[in-house]
């Protein structure tokens, strides 16, 4: 899930670039980074457990093709991780792996706090209209003139 999290946002970043959104570009690429670093504890803990980690998505990273669907799309995988990892947590408690249960329960908090930023990105564009809002994406454009 967080491999195809990581590169979902990376190719939204280039979407992005390429619409010419660079500010909402930068902001894919930390998620990215995020999304990628959870991949690399999930891959430690793993290993610390004597496992083989299996490297494949879960699902094939999609072009979006208005901000809106991006931001959907994105907010119901976030909601979905926080439901597996909460699941997740639970098993591991029952197992008495309190390391396990701990990086589930950490990695849930962040995805809840990227479900929470793409649930606000949506308000914006329903209260502002998704031209205006992507109006204020663009680095040194008329949005940064007005403030």
């Amino acid at each position: 899930m967080e491999l195809t999290a990581a590169h979902q946002y990376q190719l939204h970043a280039h979407v992005l670039d390429d619409w010419g959104l660079d500010r909402l570009a930068a902001q894919m690429r930390e998620e990215f980074a995020e999304e990628n670093e959870h991949s690399n504890r999930f891959l430690e803990r793993i290993f610390d457990l004597g496992g083989e980690p299996e490297m494949g998505f879960a699902n094939t990273p999609k072009i979006a093709k208005s901000l809106s669907d991006m931001f959907e799309s994105d907010l119901k995988d976030e909601k979905e991780a926080v439901a597996f990892y909460t699941r997740a947590s639970k098993n591991a408690y029952e197992a008495d792996d309190l390391a396990s249960k701990a990086l589930f329960e950490e990695i849930a908090i962040d995805e809840v706090g990227h479900a929470n930023w793409l649930d606000q990105q949506l308000g914006l564009i329903e209260r502002l209209g998704e031209e205006r809002y992507a109006s204020k994406q663009i680095s040194g454009g008329a949005a940064d003139e007005e403030g």
